[in-house]
């Protein structure tokens, strides 16, 4: 069976190899890998698993696979590493296309030297490719200002199981069965397909950056500087908040972004916010403090609540917190040990009282082994309808996703 199934996967990608002790996901192991080079290639590697009954995962760098749950099986990687290059760039209408396998730090790299960058930033974001991105909707601080993946994703390319080629947004439209493909591919974590290419809307880059740091003891007090911060007129793009254990200090921190000549009095207004709304001193800087954008080790989990919220939450969350604290979406460390599922459940019970949710992103497969890594989700009978229109065998990343999709 090995070698006739290696063989017929060769006869759709000329580079498939048995796997080895590395290629796994989430340590549950794979038996081969596949290393196509077009979206044309992925098409012909899905078909081939198809017609043999292959459960398929898709691999960038491999920096994000222990997101979400282990796969309930694995038969095939597709590693896209080698689909890296930048098909097309409008500098002048401020859009990329790419193909999935591209790193992000690359990507920002060949953006910058046109003065342009793809607003996704923060140390898990540019670790990792293109489609990996896309996959755990990954975003950084400057989701305050410009968004999320779903926000700056205008249009993709994706394979579906059965080897179909889907197009939607950008330049062609082609949806399949109404769906916007864009927004729902962010963050399903390869359940639904393989995404191999994507247009992306872009920023300039600015011409100056300050970063404004304050710090209190006072949970109270930090989200009352971060509320006049976000209701004043600064524009600022990123407000985030650090906070290294309960009862432990909060810094805030703002960036701000713009012309040379009149950033020094922007970020000298923010100061003086911060002392005059939340009795705050307030420190500038050129560059940021050694923890933004910085992910947390794991386990972590992902947690989100209303504005209105964020004293409680800052409060009373268990383990560091740190993230958007003006989007309310931050990333909370948790024990890595038995008590894993009740730090879990407090930090679920505060961000409920706001109307929000903790998801358990990351932690070791006997750590999330039992846990509701989800929490609820409303949705969760479209999804699985969504599930069975593009992925009907259930072979794509099978359990990863909410639901044991």
């Amino acid at each position: 069976m090995a070698t006739s199934t290696l063989g017929g996967l060769r006869l759709a990608c000329a580079d498939v190899a048995e796997a080895t002790a590395s290629d796994n996901v989430d340590e549950v192991a794979a038996r081969w890998v596949a290393w196509p080079r077009s979206t044309e290639e992925v098409s012909a590697v899905l078909r081939a698993a198809a017609g043999l009954g292959l459960r398929v995962v898709a691999r960038g760098t491999g920096t994000r696979l222990t997101w979400g749950l282990p796969p309930t099986g694995l038969d095939l990687i597709v590693d896209l590493s080698r689909m890296d290059a930048i098909l097309a760039h409008t500098a002048g209408d401020l859009v990329v296309t790419v193909q999935a396998g591209v790193r992000m730090v690359d990507l920002q790299d060949a953006l910058a030297v046109h003065r342009q960058r793809l607003a996704l930033d923060g140390s898990d974001t540019l670790g990792g490719t293109v489609g990996g991105t896309i996959a755990t909707a990954a975003s950084g601080p400057l989701r305050y200002r410009y968004g999320s993946v779903r926000d700056l994703l205008i249009g993709i390319t994706v394979v579906l199981a059965d080897g179909t080629i889907a197009r939607a947004g950008g330049t062609v439209v082609k949806n399949v069965a109404g769906y916007d493909l864009c927004k729902i591919y962010a963050g399903s974590l390869g359940t639904l397909g393989v995404v191999t290419e994507a247009v992306w809307r872009l920023h300039p880059l600015p011409e100056s950056r300050r970063w404004i740091t304050a710090t209190t003891e006072d949970a109270a007090q930090a989200a009352a500087a971060i509320a006049a911060v976000r209701a004043s007129q600064h524009d600022p793009t990123a407000l985030e908040a650090d906070r290294p254990a309960p009862d432990r200090a909060v810094t805030v921190g703002i960036a701000v972004e713009g012309v040379t000549g009149g950033i020094d009095a922007r970020a000298d207004a923010v100061g003086n916010l911060l002392g005059a709304a939340a009795g705050l001193s307030a420190t500038v800087a050129e560059h940021p403090p050694d923890w933004w954008g910085q992910p947390l080790p794991a386990p972590h989990a992902t947690v989100t609540c209303e504005p209105t919220g964020l004293a409680d939450l800052l409060t009373n969350a268990p383990g560091r917190l740190r993230g958007s604290a003006g989007a309310g979406a931050l990333t909370c460390g948790l024990r890595d040990d038995d008590q894993l599922g009740t730090e879990l459940a407090q930090l679920r019970e505060v961000a409920w009282r706001h109307r929000g949710n903790a998801v358990l992103r990351c932690a070791a497969p006997h750590r999330k082994a039992g846990l509701d890594a989800w929490g609820p989700v409303p949705a969760l009978t479209l999804m699985r309808r969504l599930k069975d229109q593009f992925d009907p065998d259930h072979r794509l990343a099978p359990g990863r996703f909410v639901g044991g999709i």
